[in-house]
């Protein structure tokens, strides 16, 4: 089986924006209705002062950046390390960065460095990853 097209160093991004209409869907999808995304006056009373958007829209991104943009079609996580640095908020138009790390030579395998900006250039998600390609004549 052979390795990925890809090179050490080589970045794709994806952006999206945010709007209320996303969080409405991503809670009906889930059924997460937290009054973090939906309680104005519950989410006024936390450290964010606002309502957010949930964090599976933003890692939702990165699934798109994977699975379309880099390593592309037919690619999968295997594993993801991240963490939540900053909320992303209604409105908000987020930048998903993904860098190659590694590349195994004989497997469709590479990590990658990951990292989700909000449009003022705050980093909201940053971590690493590790992702598989499928073949469609694979297995």
């Amino acid at each position: 089986m052979a390795g990925l097209d890809l090179t050490v160093g080589q970045i794709a991004r994806r952006s999206m924006h945010v709007t209320p209409e996303t969080v409405k869907g991503y809670a009906a999808l889930t059924g997460d209705y937290n009054p973090l995304h939906f309680e104005e006056s519950y989410a006024a009373g936390t450290p964010f002062g606002r309502l957010v958007a949930h964090g599976g829209i933003t890692t939702g991104i990165l699934h798109a950046l994977v699975a379309e943009d880099m390593p592309g079609p037919g690619a999968v996580f295997l594993s993801q390390n991240w963490s939540f640095t900053a909320p992303v908020f209604a409105e908000d138009t987020i930048t998903a960065t993904a860098e190659v790390l590694t590349v195994h030579e004989h497997k469709p395998v590479c990590s990658l460095r990951i990292q989700v900006t909000r449009a003022d250039g705050e980093v909201v998600l940053e971590g690493e990853a590790w992702c598989y390609r499928f073949s469609p004549n694979e297995g």
